[in-house]
């Protein structure tokens, strides 16, 4: 990981504000998702990007009964025989 040399203070409610140069360089605008993730003794957030539930792909996402699916494996599971 590569320091960025910003500090930041949890406040009493446990917000910590993310400083707007680091949100400009990820495009994180407000109200936009974030994933927390614990690597170790680190934490990591990352901008939340909804994936295909098999291939974890983010392109040209499809929704069938509330669940991303990309166009590709909607393709290969159109074409399962049924036995």
């Amino acid at each position: 990981m590569k320091s960025t040399g910003i500090i930041r203070r949890v406040d009493e409610l446990g917000r910590v504000v993310i400083p707007i140069e680091i949100r400009n360089q990820f495009d994180i605008v407000e109200k936009d998702p974030i994933e927390i993730y614990v690597n170790g003794s680190s934490i990591v957030l990352k901008k939340f990007e909804p994936n295909c539930i098999f291939c974890g792909n983010n392109k040209d996402l499809l929704s069938y009964n509330d669940k991303l699916i990309c166009s590709d494996c909607a393709t290969k599971i159109g074409s399962l025989e049924q036995e």
